[in-house]
């Protein structure tokens, strides 16, 4: 990559540079040929600026084919490691959007900062020594004249648009952003907007906002357009000194036209510098954002040398399991001044430590055999779901032990983990694109039995009849019901058939009519499987071999669905309210 780079600024400048020569070759050619001397005397021009003008456009194609193969490349680099850093999920402080943000976006700005920023910069500072060299060998004050202009146009004037980037930048990104959290509501919420008859209101809302952004954008742009013209300006008051010095002189025609022609042409890689010191703002922001995400901690330690994966069939078995989430960051109290903390007795009072979070799992022992289902059950935030976080190695124990055939799960590597567990999680997504292929990202290579197999476990077959196997999905699963929704995310893991089937609340957010039809199918197309079921929902349980009921991250209860109605405690009040509702 870095070999790569610097073939790209050499071939940038070369090309630069023949520009150059080619201007300044062809104004000595001018010139020279008014004089009307022998032909010998021009045939060494004639031949530089053949030579210059095929060059340039060699140089210039070659300049670009490496500069973006550069570009694209450290792109992809970039993309791959942020992707890299966020599986498993690192930190939950960067939301779904602001990481679609950051992973197209921003990564981006990696290719912008060495398309639109190094390689003209270093192109630019290649050429301009080359021009301010020549003039120092014709004409020396032209020389230093040459050299403050292009001081001024490729770094004073840079700064400024940076500068001025950085303030506008502060005013423009909220309007944006609250421009697109209208339009979002606009979209999004249609039906709601219209049921209330809130929709003239929000549009003009919409309208204003986009006005204000409208207004922001305008006046950035004439301070843009204002700066390309200061630039300009500076070539040509440049040029124009340059002329009058060696007319002053008495350096000559020939002389004089080579200056300023070659001192117009010096300044074409450099102009666009105003435009890349702009641009460099935002460019130096993104980089601060996608190393924000990369040096977030990861949430577990790989193996250096993973343990190969057991073989089935799998036995798990959970002992005395604690997992203790980040405590969040702590909060700065306000400054007191000195006589208040005295008047207070606070100035020798020690700093409260941060408190260490509770155990989100704490001390839960259980043993997945093969073909056993066990369901876990209790209130919410009682450690269900960071139980099946720690199962498939997304969230790392603080202690106790989770093996599988007697091989340590942190001996093996997290994605082979998660081969061998996983299943449905509470936010299954639906991709824009087609039922078939929605299906197939849990089995590319499946046949169309096993999709069909799979569907027709989960209860979805008459839908998929209806609608067909190519029917588009809408993006977020707008255009499925949430039964629907979570029947194709069963129908997914079906079809992935881990070892071990990892369910967590498949019945979240249904009707009661659905998610007991979505339970009972959910059980008859277990059976037989390792399973470990998180759930809410008690109607069916009589049906698995084995029920933990959470609480504060510890086990309180264990049994059968028999044993724990018969016995009193959490699981029998949940059952007697779930029924008394059914009536």
């Amino acid at each position: 990559m870095r070999w790569r780079l610097v073939w790209a600024v050499l071939a940038g400048a070369a090309a630069e540079l023949a520009g150059v020569g080619l201007i300044a070759a062809a104004a000595w050619l001018i010139t020279r040929a008014a004089e009307q001397p022998p032909l010998a005397a021009l045939s060494v021009a004639i031949v530089a600026v053949r030579a210059f003008a095929t060059s340039r456009g060699v140089f210039r194609y070659a300049e670009r084919l490496t500069g973006h193969d550069v570009a694209l490349r450290a792109q992809a680099g970039t993309r791959e490691d942020l992707y890299a850093s966020l599986i498993p999920p690192q930190s939950p402080r960067h939301g779904g959007a602001d990481l679609l943000s950051r992973m197209v976006d921003d990564t981006e700005a990696v290719q912008d900062l060495l398309v639109r920023c190094l390689l003209p910069a270093a192109a630019a500072l290649i050429t301009a020594v080359a021009a301010v060299t020549i003039g120092l060998t014709i004409f020396p004050p032209a020389a230093l004249v040459l050299l403050a202009g292009l001081a001024i146009a490729g770094a004073l004037l840079p700064a400024a648009t940076a500068a001025g980037a950085r303030r506008w930048a502060a005013r423009i990104a909220p309007a944006r952003a609250d421009l697109a959290a209208r339009t979002a509501d606009l979209v999004h919420g249609a039906a709601d907007l219209a049921a209330s008859g809130a929709g003239d209101r929000a549009l003009r809302s919409a309208l204003d906002a986009d006005a204000a952004l409208a207004a922001l954008e305008r006046r950035q742009s004439r301070v843009h357009a204002s700066a390309l013209a200061f630039g300009v300006l500076t070539q040509g008051l440049t040029v124009a000194a340059i002329v009058l010095l060696a007319q002053g002189a008495g350096v000559g025609s020939v002389g004089t036209a080579v200056l300023a022609l070659m001192s117009l042409v010096a300044f074409e890689p450099v102009l666009p510098l105003a435009a890349a010191g702009e641009r460099l703002t935002g460019i130096l922001a993104a980089v601060r954002r996608l190393r924000e995400v990369r040096a977030t901690p990861p949430a577990v330690t790989e193996p250096a040398h993973p343990a190969p994966l057991p073989s089935a069939p799998l036995t798990v078995e959970v002992r005395d399991l604690v997992v203790r989430h980040a405590a969040p960051p702590a909060v700065t109290a306000p400054a007191t001044t000195t006589a208040t903390a005295t008047a207070t007795g606070a100035g020798d009072a020690p700093h409260p430590e941060p408190a260490t979070p509770a155990a989100a799992v704490d001390g839960v022992s259980l043993a997945l055999t093969p073909g056993k289902r066990v369901a876990l059950v209790g209130p919410s935030g009682a450690g269900k779901s960071t139980l099946l976080a720690a199962l498939m190695r997304l969230v790392e124990p603080e202690s106790g032990t989770i093996t599988v055939n007697g091989a340590d799960v942190r001996d093996l590597g997290s994605d082979d983990v998660r081969t061998l567990m996983t299943g449905l999680t509470q936010d299954p997504y639906v991709f824009q694109t087609t039922l078939r292929a929605n299906l197939q990202l849990a089995g590319p290579g499946k046949s169309e039995e096993a999709l069909e197999a799979a569907v027709r476990q989960a209860k979805l077959q008459t839908w998929v009849r209806s609608v067909g196997w190519e029917a588009e999905l809408g993006e977020d699963a707008r255009t499925v019901s949430g039964g629907q929704l979570q029947r194709l995310a069963l129908a997914r893991a079906l079809l992935y058939d881990p070892p071990v089937l990892l369910l967590d609340e498949p019945a979240e957010a249904l009707d009661e009519q659905t998610a007991d039809e979505l339970m009972a199918d959910l059980l008859d197309a277990t059976h037989g499987r390792t399973t470990l079921l998180v759930t809410h929902r008690l109607r069916g349980l009589e049906q698995v071999d084995e029920i933990l009921v959470l609480e504060h991250g510890r086990v309180i209860q264990r049994g059968t669905h028999r044993e724990l109605v018969e016995r009193p405690g959490y699981y029998r009040d949940l059952w007697e309210s779930e029924m008394l509702t059914r009536r």
